[in-house]
């Protein structure tokens, strides 16, 4: 099977696998399971960021959340030990269901065993993929998920998170980020974070 219609094959089982999440998401007019849309926004994403990205980081795009809400954050206590344990879990978890999805699909072990360790996000700040993959998750979440978490949260809170989302991306990635079209709202929140 060539490369393209293997890696669209396992983006289809991907997204399959994802619509049966009962949480949506309107966008643009369009209803979306919220985790099929998540993916969609990983790989556009992806596709701006990084054009020539090896297929095994696009892989990991596309599933980086798959089926996460089997593990919801409410499962495990509500303070930081329980949300780290959770995040580890779900590292897991991910690496899992993606291992079997690219088995059926019939992917080698090398590229399995790749998407999983980008999964679990080894060496960050040291691997170029796993740094390119967290990248991209924050450019995602500052320009879509940001906004209504800050809403509901207080302002110190927010800008903890912005200063600790921002420690995690490369150079790169926050030159990009800062080229989003961000609200004022939040474009105010991302100055105060930074020049704190």
């Amino acid at each position: 099977m060539a490369t393209k219609d293997r890696l669209l094959e396992a983006f289809q089982h991907f997204d399959a696998a994802n619509k049966q999440d009962p949480n949506t998401e309107v966008f643009e007019g369009t209803t979306y399971p919220k985790e099929v849309l998540y993916g969609i926004r990983m790989t556009e994403r992806l596709n701006e960021f990084n054009p020539t990205a090896s297929e095994a980081l696009r892989l990991t795009a596309r599933c980086q959340h798959i089926c996460r809400w089997e593990i919801p954050r409410e499962s495990y206590d509500m303070n930081r030990e329980g949300y780290l344990r959770w995040r580890q879990d779900l590292k897991k978890f991910h690496a899992k269901k993606a291992t079997d999805i690219l088995q059926e699909v019939g992917y080698d072990q090398e590229t399995i065993d790749t998407v999983t360790f980008l999964l679990e996000k080894k060496q960050l700040k040291r691997n170029e993929d796993t740094q390119c993959l967290e990248d991209v998750i924050c450019l995602v979440f500052l320009q879509y998920y940001f906004e209504p978490f800050a809403l509901k949260h207080p302002e110190d809170k927010t800008i903890d998170i912005l200063q600790k989302t921002w420690r995690k991306m490369s150079p790169k990635g926050q030159e990009a980020a800062l080229k989003l079209p961000l609200s004022k709202y939040a474009l105010d929140l991302v100055t105060k974070a930074l020049s704190a």
